[in-house]
């Protein structure tokens, strides 16, 4: 698990440099794609039940699974881009919104919260800790800053398998389960300027805000150790 996760942090980290105005995020897709099998893994999401590219972009109003395409990103964007990347048995999972260009205050403001946000869930993983905690924290931080979380979207348990249990809910809940030692998930929450409410589009995958409004998303692969915890992504 940290081998792979090392890695999926990498490609992100070379995304975040290489990801600029008027590159297609068809572009970034072949880009990471390379990265991750020149280091010797496999894209997990690629062909995952259908899925058809090696990562997700999600611009805009896109909340979460946005398939790369033709479209050229423009000044004033911000696109969260999601890499998972199969290495020796083992998945790691992370993702990052960017601001492409000059993004006006109110997208920064949302990218600099949905990331207060992540950080906030993180700090409470321990053993013994309710996974709820986690929802509860980050409901709490999206409404102090006026935002809302978008509630469809979970973190999950990954390991051998891509997605597995535990849910983990990234607003206030009362799913029974604790953390213990040697666990790892994802924490994922997706922030939104608008009423939170979201559809998904034709081809399965694309989930977008019903107003229109624009999303942004973060995420780390965490471990529970015997003391506290280990973000595996950072």
């Amino acid at each position: 698990m940290h081998e792979s996760c090392k890695l999926a942090r990498f490609v992100l980290d070379c995304i975040a440099e290489h990801i600029k105005v008027n590159m297609t995020t068809n572009e970034l897709d072949v880009f990471a794609h390379e990265l991750i099998i020149n280091n010797g893994a496999y894209p997990s999401p690629l062909n995952y039940k259908g899925y058809p590219k090696s990562i997700c972009t999600s611009v805009n109003n896109v909340a979460c699974h946005g398939i790369p395409d033709s479209r050229p990103l423009e000044d004033g964007d911000i696109v969260n881009v999601d890499v998972t990347v199969y290495l020796n048995g083992y998945h790691g999972d992370c993702s990052a919104t960017f601001c492409v260009g000059e993004v006006d205050a109110s997208g920064k403001f949302l990218v600099n919260v949905a990331q207060q946000a992540l950080h906030a869930a993180i700090s409470v993983v321990k053993p013994g800790e309710y996974f709820s905690t986690i929802g509860s924290i980050i409901e709490n931080v999206a409404k102090h800053n006026k935002l809302r979380v978008v509630p469809e979207i979970l973190g999950h348990g990954i390991g051998s398998y891509f997605h597995g249990p535990p849910d983990i809910f990234h607003t206030k809940n009362d799913y029974p389960g604790k953390m213990e030692p040697g666990m790892t998930f994802t924490i994922e929450p997706v922030l939104t300027n608008g009423n939170g409410q979201v559809t998904m589009l034709e081809d399965g995958w694309t989930i977008v805000t019903e107003d229109d409004s624009r999303t942004a998303q973060f995420e780390h692969t965490v471990l529970v150790t015997y003391d506290g915890y280990k973000v595996l992504t950072y």
